[in-house]
């Protein structure tokens, strides 16, 4: 997660008399950096989640820009050559990457044509994604902000989440529920790889599907739920959802 300026750092560093102060620091801005800082970062897998590269390579509709120009051009009906030209035509679509560490999601959006925005509350982390971007010639802004709290710099079409749900303290899963609505657009989607391990002294920390469904289904109507493929030290332990923001 991130942080849009030095008076929000400080904002997010919670301070409280009544809470255990060893698990503040787990979701504190000092813990994350100081990860990054050491490579203290057992989730850095070097590759995007394999379930979104399988999930975009499914859905080329659901791309922008120059990503929908390609698909126009293989072998298809000409109906679909249309309706792919009129797409292109568009501006492509935004994603949020929240909590996007050194940016290999983000840049799998980059790369299938979408508008990619990444926030981190590390410095560190933003950084190592920036230039990791621009190394791989792909474009995607990358940002400090605190996701539960800060407001949106814009409202966005999507939403991935991949490590963040797991990684805040499970008590703020309801301020993560109101974040995503706050920012998405009304008629936005959100597609999440959650992490589905029985751990309750993370992070991560683990969920279930039922507590996903609890949170998320009286906003949100499912569109699709599968298995996806995953980093081999995750197989069978993560669940695939594709939501879209419900009218009103």
């Amino acid at each position: 997660m991130n942080k849009s300026s030095s008076s929000s750092f400080s904002s997010f560093v919670i301070e409280g008399e009544d809470e255990n102060d060893d698990e503040k620091e787990k979701m504190s801005l000092n813990y994350w950096e100081s990860r990054y800082q050491s490579s203290d970062m057992p989730w850095e897998k070097g590759a995007p989640s394999p379930g979104l590269v399988d999930f975009l390579a499914a859905h080329p509709d659901l791309r922008g820009g120059d990503a929908l120009v390609a698909a126009a051009t293989t072998p298809n009906t000409a109906r679909k050559m249309e309706d792919s030209a009129t797409r292109a035509s568009q501006p492509p679509p935004t994603v949020c990457v929240p909590g996007c560490g050194t940016g290999h999601d983000a840049r799998e959006f980059a790369r299938a044509g979408f508008a990619t925005y990444g926030f981190d509350i590390a410095p560190s982390a933003i950084q190592l994604a920036a230039g990791k971007t621009k190394a791989a010639g792909l474009k995607a802004q990358f940002q400090l902000a605190d996701f539960l709290h800060d407001e949106p710099p814009q409202k966005f079409d999507w939403l991935f989440e991949h490590t963040l749900f797991c990684a805040i303290q499970p008590l703020e899963r309801d301020d993560y529920v109101r974040a995503a609505l706050r920012w998405l657009k009304p008629d936005g989607q959100y597609l999440a790889v959650n992490y589905l391990i029985p751990d309750t002294d993370g992070p991560p920390f683990g969920t279930t599907r039922d507590e996903l469904w609890r949170r998320f289904s009286p906003h949100f109507d499912l569109v699709e739920e599968l298995v996806p493929r995953s980093y081999p030290n995750r197989t069978g332990l993560e669940l695939l959802l594709w939501w879209r923001r419900k009218a009103g």
